[in-house]
Order: structure tokens, then C-alpha cells, then sequence
């Protein structure tokens, strides 16, 4: 009996072989094809100057429960409830007759074809361009990215109810932001607390710097913006509870301080994380956030002028074959790029910010403090706005994803990213109005 079952085997074994051969090369077909590398397209771009108005509203984005809990590969734990309430933050900015919002969420990413949803439905109300920017939270909930990869690898199986409830609540906020428009006065500043950050992966290490800029209306500040650069992973993994992390808390305290609506706009941060150590899980988060918080009000203010220049420019950047020979083993290599290609934007769009002193490029992804270094050196602006209209990933320099070296084993593209994006960044930088 055991001899024959021995034969039968024997007899399957080259069956096996084939269909394991067969379907090694069906992975391992290019599938991707060619990537045609071309100029960047300018798809946006609109510019006022004068008397600034500001409006600003806050929405609670109401998860329609239970909801997966974004940020980190599986196993993922399912949400009944928000321990800290989620919101979508939004301010209208109107210079000259030319308006722009920004609209920051309480989500781990924002993927191109949500950050066009808002966009549409903000230009139904006559809102002329938006920036749509994600904080980044790692424990905020997931299923709005339909993409295999991002279902896979962070944000939870897709459902179109989950992009309803967000896209509703950012328009809403674009909304009543756009319908509070009153005169106000602009406030500059930055502070500086080099503790509270380290480099998780070396390589040039993060300044700690937090840029406060304030609206402030007749009756008191209207909105702040507050730009930093730190990974939104201090809540503990695993909780069933969705949580908007430090930049929630954050924009609470400064909201319950007077500041007015408060935006958290992550920036070149892919391999900074907080190092801020006193207390222990919620307990450290809610201490950061404090923290942080204080260091905003000590940021001194410098006013400026009655005349605010204000533009807004966006294009399309082409983007280089995926590249997943740092993300899976030599042999399935090929099978990986395929995996990759089926994900990939093959555009991704790049912005040119210009308010007053502030000039800021927004990418679509994770720049690194050394990637940001090098946008900023290329385009003369004065910071760098990550995970804003869409998401490709980490973004290393060329010569550390050609040496293995910090963030580049986790970046989806290889070395021609960061050129590919700084291209686009030189080319909309300089139709906002950008100067060297």
C-alpha cells in the first residue's frame, strides 16, 4: 500500500514541477511594461495679492463603525469607537479674489483619487483650488485606499462607504471655512526643540523646527498652522479604538488655548520619530502633545505686511517603474515589481505653496529629512508640506536608495524618484511665484 502511494507521488512530482514553474513565470512576466518618463504637466495654478481674509472650520469625521484600524500590516484590530474624537480641519485663504483651502485629515494617507473627490466636490461650492494633506496618525481608521498594496500593507479591506464619510466631511469643512471669510492679519514664526525628535533609520537627523502661522481676525486668532515633521506612531498598537495620535490632541489643546482652528501639515519627516519619553502609552501621547503644544505658544510672531501674496500651482510628474529589489528576495523580484505596478500611480502630483514668507512644496509621500533638504535647495522654499494630493511612499535620496542606506527599504520606486519629484517641484515652485 505504501509502495503504491509512493508511485503515485512519484508520478505527480513532475505535474507539481510544471505547475510550480508555470506560475513562477506568470509572476515573474512583465506585466509592468515601460514607464515613458516625460516633462511635468501644470494642471493648477491660480495667484492673488492683497488684503488676506481667512475663514476656518473643523468637522468631525465619523467613521461609519466598525471601521479597521489603519497604520501598521496585519493582523489589524476593528473599531467600534473613536477614543479621541477625528476630525477634518480645513482653512479658506482669499487674497487678491483668489482663494485656496487647505484640508488636513485625521488618516494615515490621503490617496490621489480621495484628494480629487474633495477637490470636486470643494469646486461645486466655488472654491478654486484645495490642498488636500493627511496628518499621518497611525491608529485612525482605514479602508478608503483601493489599491492592493495600501489594503495590504496599512489601510484595511476598501469600502466606498468609508470614502463617503470622509470625502462628506472634508467638503464640509472646505465649506463653512469658505463661508466664514473675514479680514485678518498674518503671523509668522518658528520654534525650535531638538529633543523631541531622532532619526529612526540615520542619515541626517531632524531639526525639531515647528512653523506657526496665524490668521488673526478682529475678535482673536481665526486659524493657526502649525508645520512639523515627526511619525504619528506613539498610540499602541493593536487597541481596538481609533485615535488621531499627537496631531489630534495637538490641535485640540491649541483650539481649547484660543488659537482657533489648528492645522497639524506634517513635514519631511519620513525618518523622524518622536522621542519625547515621559509617561507611557496614552499617557506619553497626551505629554507630547502638551508639550508641543507650549512649544507653538513660545514661537515668536512676526507680522506681515496689509499686501499677502497668494498662489497656488500644481502638476503632474511622471513617475519611474516601481522597483521592489529592496522589498523582497532576489528571486521574487520580478513578481514583486508586477505586485508594485498594479498599485503604482504612474502620475503623481506635485504643489507650490506661496503665503506671504511662506513658500512650500507639497509631495505626495514621505520624504525623508535628506530627500527634504534637497527639494528645498532646488526650489528655494522655505518648507516642505508630505502627504498632501495623493501617496507614493517613502522618498529617499538617490545615493541611499543606491546604497541601501536609510528609508530606501521601504520605498516602492527606485533612485529617479527624488529627481523625478524635485523636477516637478522646480517646475510648479516657479509657477507660484517662487524666488531664490
Amino acid at each position: 500500500m505504501a509502495s503504491s502511494r509512493l508511485v503515485r507521488w512519484r508520478s505527480l512530482f513532475p505535474l507539481v514541477l510544471l505547475t510550480v514553474g508555470a506560475a513562477y513565470s506568470l509572476a515573474s512576466w512583465n506585466w509592468c511594461g515601460s514607464w515613458a518618463e516625460r516633462a511635468p504637466v501644470l494642471v493648477s495654478q491660480v495667484h492673488g495679492e492683497g488684503p488676506l481674509r481667512a475663514g476656518a472650520a473643523k468637522v468631525a469625521l465619523s467613521p461609519p463603525f466598525p471601521v479597521v484600524v489603519a497604520g501598521y500590516t496585519p493582523p489589524r484590530p476593528e473599531a467600534e469607537q473613536a477614543d479621541v474624537p477625528l476630525y477634518a480641519r480645513a482653512v479658506v485663504l482669499e487674497a487678491g479674489g483668489t482663494q485656496v483651502g487647505l484640508v488636513s485629515l485625521d488618516l494615515l494617507l490621503v490617496p490621489d483619487v480621495l484628494a480629487t473627490r474633495v477637490r470636486e466636490r470643494a469646486r461645486a461650492s466655488g472654491l478654486e483650488d484645495v490642498l488636500v494633506l493627511a496628518t499621518h496618525t497611525h491608529s485612525s481608521l482605514g479602508g478608503y485606499d483601493s489599491r492592493l498594496v495600501a489594503q495590504v500593507s496599512g489601510t484595511g479591506r476598501y469600502r466606498e462607504d468609508v470614502v463617503d464619510a470622509i470625502t462628506t466631511a472634508a467638503g464640509d469643512a472646505l465649506a463653512q471655512a469658505a463661508a466664514s471669510l473675514a479680514p485678518v492679519s498674518l503671523e509668522v514664526g518658528e520654534a525650535r526643540e531638538q529633543k523631541f525628535v531622532i532619526s529612526r533609520s540615520g542619515g541626517e537627523k531632524p531639526d525639531g523646527v515647528l512653523t506657526r502661522a496665524v490668521f488673526r481676525g478682529q475678535a482673536g486668532p481665526v486659524a493657526e498652522l502649525l508645520l512639523y515633521a515627526a511619525h504619528p506612531t506613539m498610540v499602541p498598537r493593536r487597541r481596538a479604538y481609533v485615535d488621531p495620535d499627537y496631531p489630534g490632541r495637538l490641535s485640540a489643546l491649541r483650539e481649547e488655548a484660543g488659537s482657533g482652528v489648528t492645522l497639524l501639515l506634517q513635514g519631511a519627516g519620513g525618518n523622524a520619530t518622536v522621542a519625547y519619553s515621559e509617561g507611557q502609552g496614552l499617557e506619553r501621547v497626551s505629554g507630547f502633545a502638551h508639550a508641543l503644544a507650549e512649544l507653538a505658544g513660545d514661537a515668536p510672531l512676526s507680522p506681515v505686511g496689509e499686501t499677502v501674496r497668494l498662489s497656488l500651482a500644481r502638476a503632474d510628474a511622471a513617475m519611474p517603474r516601481p522597483d521592489a529589489s529592496r522589498l523582497v528576495p532576489a528571486l521574487t523580484r520580478a513578481a514583486g515589481d508586477n505586485l508594485l505596478c498594479e498599485s503604482a500611480p504612474r502620475l503623481a502630483e506635485v504643489g507650490a505653496l506661496v503665503l506671504g514668507p511662506l513658500k512650500l512644496v507639497a509631495v505626495p509621500g514621505e520624504p525623508s529629512v535628506a530627500a527634504g533638504m534637497e527639494l528645498l535647495q532646488r526650489t528655494g522654499a522655505t518648507g516642505v508640506l508630505s502627504l498632501a494630493d495623493g501617496y507614493v511612499g517613502y522618498v529617499e535620496t538617490a545615493a541611499n536608495v543606491q546604497g541601501g542606506l536609510g528609508e530606501s527599504k521601504r520605498q516602492y520606486f527606485g533612485p529617479a524618484l527624488l529627481e523625478r519629484l524635485s523636477v516637478a517641484a522646480e517646475f510648479v515652485a516657479g509657477a507660484a511665484g517662487f524666488t531664490p
